[in-house]
Parts: structure tokens; C-alpha cells; sequence
């Protein structure tokens, strides 16, 4: 898989998704084409089942993840960079079958994001510039 980046296991830790980003500053690869894959995971630790998640596609505006996490409930929260399709960066919110729930809109690339707060409901968001945060209706998946 070309350029993975962003990891996340799943609240089970039965599947393992990956960003693999589009080329960037000095990479000598051939660069990924901004998707997200998963692997299953299985019970002695190794990955099989490769298969695409989501091509990160959203109204024909790629929008190429690189930070993941999941929240409880299984659903993958990618950061999203839509270079400068306007109103397409910020996070992109994805079901455990890959189809899109919603989006959070910001006004510029967004490279990760990570839940946190004492409930774990916060989600901050590292963008080129700022740091953005909002509370959620759910909780970001614990360790174990």
C-alpha cells in the first residue's frame, strides 16, 4: 500500500483501517491516491482481507484523509484535505460499511484529529493553522 499514514484500530480491535495519502514533499514513491483501506484483524495478530473502505470522494471533490480515529460505536472520523475545494476539508465521519454520515467543515486542511476530555466526546481537529475542537454526541473508542 502506497504512503500509509493515518492508523486506527477498530473499538474491537478486529479491524485496522489505514490512510494512504497522496504524495507529499519529498516522498520518491509513487504516492497513494488518498483512500482509506481495512484489514481484518485476526486472532493471532495478523492482517489478511485487504479491501478498499472509501475512495474519500464526496460530491466528486476528493477528499483525502490522513488522521483516523474511531468513536465507540465503531464509526471512522478522517481528517479530510480538500487542498482548496472550499468547504470540503475538515472530517469526514464513516460508518463501519464505509458509507459516509457527515462531515465538519472548516476553513482550512485538516491533518488529524483525536477525541479527548475526561468523557472522551471532545473532538480536536490539527489544521494548517489552528486548532479546532467540538463536543460530540458520542465518545471517542478507549484502549481495551
Amino acid at each position: 500500500m502506497p504512503d500509509p499514514n493515518g492508523l486506527c484500530f477498530s473499538p474491537d480491535y478486529k479491524k485496522l483501517y489505514i490512510a494512504s495519502t497522496g504524495k507529499g514533499p519529498g516522498d520518491t514513491g509513487p504516492g497513494g491516491k488518498g483512500e482509506i483501506f481495512v484489514f481484518d484483524v485476526g486472532s493471532d495478530n495478523k492482517l489478511s482481507n485487504l479491501k478498499k473502505f472509501s475512495d474519500c470522494v464526496i460530491d466528486g471533490v476528493k477528499c483525502g484523509p490522513d488522521g483516523l480515529r474511531c468513536d465507540v460505536n465503531g464509526n471512522l472520523w478522517a481528517s479530510s484535505n480538500a487542498g482548496r475545494a472550499v468547504g470540503y476539508s475538515g472530517v469526514t465521519v464513516w460508518s463501519p460499511e464505509g458509507k459516509l454520515l457527515g462531515r465538519i467543515r472548516l476553513p482550512e486542511v485538516c491533518g488529524n484529529v483525536c477525541f479527548g476530555g475526561p468523557k472522551r466526546n471532545r473532538l480536536f481537529m490539527a489544521a494548517s493553522q489552528s486548532l479546532y475542537a467540538v463536543y460530540t454526541a458520542t465518545q471517542g473508542a478507549g484502549p481495551g
